[in-house]
Order: C-alpha cells, then structure tokens, then sequence
C-alpha cells in the first residue's frame, strides 16, 4: 500500500465532517504512543510553550536523579534514555527557541553532575553531538536570540 502525499491528505482532511476528524483523530492516538503525546500536547500544552519547557525540564531532573555515577556504561545509557525523551519532546514544540533551551539545559545538567565525558568516548561524542545540534539551531534564529544563545554556548564549551 502506497501512503498518500501530505497534501492529498490535507484536501480529504479539509472535506471531512468535525465528528468523522475527532474520531480519525483518537484512532490515531490510539494507534501510537508518539502520536498520543504530540495530540496531548498540541491539545493541552502548546498554547504555554514556557510552562511546558518547565515541565520537561523537571522530567530531566528525575531522569539526572536516577543516574547510576560510579558505573559509566549504566550512565551512558540513562543520559541516552534521558536524551531520547528529551528529543522526542522538542520535536513535538517545532520551535527553534525551546530546542536551544532544552539542549543547554540538557548539556549544563551533564556538566554540573560530574559525569566524567573525558573518560569515555561515547559519552564524549555524546555531549559534543548535543552542542553541534545547538549550534546548528542557533545558526537558523535571529542575531539578537543568536548572540544571547552563543553566550550559553559558550559557557558549556569550557
């Protein structure tokens, strides 16, 4: 079965009573988990972006609590697990300005905990890919955003 063109989709989506759209819709949320978060949070979350960068923020806290330190193959997997939600999250906002936000929180957690990123080269690569993904983004916003973020940047380079 070949999948329709987004714009195909949009057309039918477009000429579909409201009832026979909500029912579509909670089929689709049903179906994955994925797609029942970015619903729940397009529904409930995006009109506050602040409140929920917040509160992914505190779900990174419980995920750094829980880190095993001593044992660094168990510390690389959790930053991973943590990292993957994470992503996840800053997916479903679309916005430049929390992608930044979340990954310097993300990177200055890492720094302040006293994970040792010298001593393993997965964690290394790790961290340095984070900072590439915020650079990158940095480089799509507007200069004055641009220079404020450099600054965190910067910080989290040391």
């Amino acid at each position: 079965m070949k999948a329709a063109t987004i714009q195909e989709l949009k057309q039918e989506l477009l000429s579909l009573p409201a009832p026979r759209l909500a029912e579509l819709c909670l089929r689709l949320a049903k179906f994955k988990k994925d797609n029942k978060e970015l619903l729940t949070f397009l529904l409930f979350e995006a009109d506050d972006l602040t409140t929920y960068i917040d509160n992914v923020k505190k779900e990174i806290d419980l995920g750094f609590e829980g880190l095993p330190k001593p044992n660094v193959y168990l510390t690389k997997k959790s930053l991973r697990k943590v990292l993957r939600v994470l992503l996840r999250q800053i997916k479903y906002t679309a916005s430049p300005q929390a992608e930044v936000e979340l990954l310097t929180y993300f990177c200055s957690k890492v720094r302040s905990t006293k994970i040792p990123i010298d001593s393993s080269t997965v964690l290394t690569n790790l961290y340095n890919g984070q900072l590439k993904k915020i650079r990158a983004t940095i480089a799509t916003m507007h200069e004055d955003l641009q220079h404020d973020y450099h600054k965190e940047l910067k910080a989290l380079e040391r």
